[in-house]
């Protein structure tokens, strides 16, 4: 539960400050082109019967703007006066349109004030990057350095890899530290260059992997090589009951050999596979009891009986990368840090523009992840670092995600407005309206089934 509410917490945090900053920029060009901004809200104050649906409201003298924050937390709105919107307000359109109004302006300031949110949002994601560049630095281990080399799955063997290789670059480029971006190119490559034992050669690939298929694979495509050591031990866990403590290394689960980590969550994953099928508790008991053999202290040979939590935890904390490795740090000044954090942040976008053409096949459609997927990618614990970090990746997906042209997105109007300027026509108010209900319904479907397919992960049905 503390877990669940550190993440909650994170997640309302981010979200309120990406949606307030997002029409926060629409509100700063409807000003400055004298239009008048009637709402500006955090979340949606939708109606429950008499209620308003507001938690708060408030409005400055002198001020046509009403501020306030709504009960269903799905964004925010700024409602701009002579505009079609998600409100639907179309009594307000039926009379002449006054000076003040968004459709009384020029397009290219309508166009302007439609753009305004994105822009923001890009922007701040550029600033974040910056900032954490320039306070934290990068720290990260070289995937040439990982001496001990990668685990491969049978996928990547049958194309030649074999355990232990030590990846180097791709026709592509060189590949940096172990992360996404290694598997983009991969995927895309047509040469993958390696040390296998001590001696540099290459290996021939398609071009053509599917990403989705290397990252979602169990196990995955490739993972660095890890031992399986133990760097630390719960209180009263399975593995203390055993006898496991720190500085102990695994070497057998159920009597099957381990030589590392990986080795290990596959045993697990293999479990849990099996524990979706079990009909009872007692099935349940039986698959998670088990035996570990582990080495004591680099002398002694153990074998001991282990129960399993209900969750496949042994209560081992992993020893990882940066235990065998020294990390690559790399500091920035203030200056230094912006073209860096700009670099840092083009990349991801190009990386979540790129992995977009995924999203159209069944896989992709199953990858999607709504308010339950969105909130597990900050940490478990409170970290300024990962939460900034993860605030800027969202503040680069609300910015795609809503200049793509869909309608009662702001991409949607963008589009609209092009066809204006290009064709010096507008689009009727009736075409509008429909194209609105349309865009809303695309949205409302999109977010129902990426909710499902988090209540389905979470089931264990996906």
């Amino acid at each position: 539960m503390e877990i669940f509410l550190i993440r909650l917490l994170q997640f309302v945090l981010a979200i309120s400050l990406l949606v307030l900053l997002h029409e926060g920029g629409h509100m700063l060009f409807s000003k400055l082109f004298g239009v008048r901004v009637e709402k500006f809200f955090i979340f949606f104050d939708v109606n429950i019967g008499k209620w308003t649906g507001k938690l708060f409201n408030f409005k400055p003298r002198k001020s046509d703007t009403e501020y306030g924050m709504g009960w269903l937390p799905l964004g925010g709105y700024c409602k701009i006066a002579g505009m079609i919107d998600e409100s639907f307000d179309t009594e307000q359109m039926k009379k002449p349109a006054e000076p003040w109004e968004f459709r009384s302006k020029p397009a290219w300031q309508r166009l302007l004030i439609m753009i305004g949110g994105v822009l923001v949002n890009f922007l701040l994601a550029l600033f974040i990057y910056s900032m954490v560049l320039f306070h934290w630095g990068e720290s990260y281990v070289q995937v040439k350095d990982m001496k001990m080399g990668m685990k491969f799955n049978e996928s990547a063997k049958a194309l030649g890899f074999m355990d232990h290789d030590i990846l180097v670059g791709t026709d592509l480029g060189t590949f940096k530290d172990f992360n996404v971006d290694l598997f983009r190119d991969l995927a895309e490559a047509h040469r993958a260059d390696i040390i296998r034992n001590g001696k540099e050669m290459s290996i021939d690939l398609p071009g053509d992997l599917n990403l989705l298929d290397m990252l979602k694979s169990t196990p995955n495509f490739v993972r660095p090589f890890i031992p399986a050591d133990i760097d630390s031990v719960l209180p009263a866990s399975p593995a203390y009951k055993a006898g496991i403590r720190k500085g102990d290394r695994i070497l057998a689960v159920g009597g099957k050999p381990i030589d590392s980590w990986n080795e290990y969550q596959d045993v697990v994953g293999r479990i849990a596979d099996a524990m979706s099928d079990a009909k009872s508790p007692a099935d349940s008991l039986r698959l998670r009891t088990s035996t570990v053999t582990f080495l004591r202290q680099g002398r002694d040979t153990v074998t001991s009986p282990v129960v399993l939590t209900p969750e496949l935890m042994m209560g081992t904390v992993m020893t990882s990368v940066n235990t065998y490795y020294e990390p690559t740090k790399k500091e920035y000044g203030f200056f230094a840090s912006f073209p860096a954090g700009v670099r840092y942040g083009v990349n991801v976008l190009a990386g979540y523009v790129g992995d977009m053409k995924y999203l159209f096949s069944s896989d992709g459609a199953k990858s999607l992840g709504g308010f339950g997927a969105i909130g597990s990618l900050f940490p478990p614990t409170w970290d300024w670092h990962m939460f900034w970090l993860m605030t800027a990746f969202l503040s680069i997906i609300l910015a795609f995600m809503n200049i793509l042209p869909i309608p009662a997105l702001d991409g949607g109007h963008v589009l609209f407005l092009l066809y204006e300027m290009i064709t010096r026509r507008k689009p009727s108010e009736n075409f509008m309206i429909r194209a609105e209900y349309v865009g809303i319904s695309i949205l409302i479907l999109l977010m129902i089934v990426a909710n499902l397919n988090d209540i389905l992960r979470w089931l264990g049905y996906m």
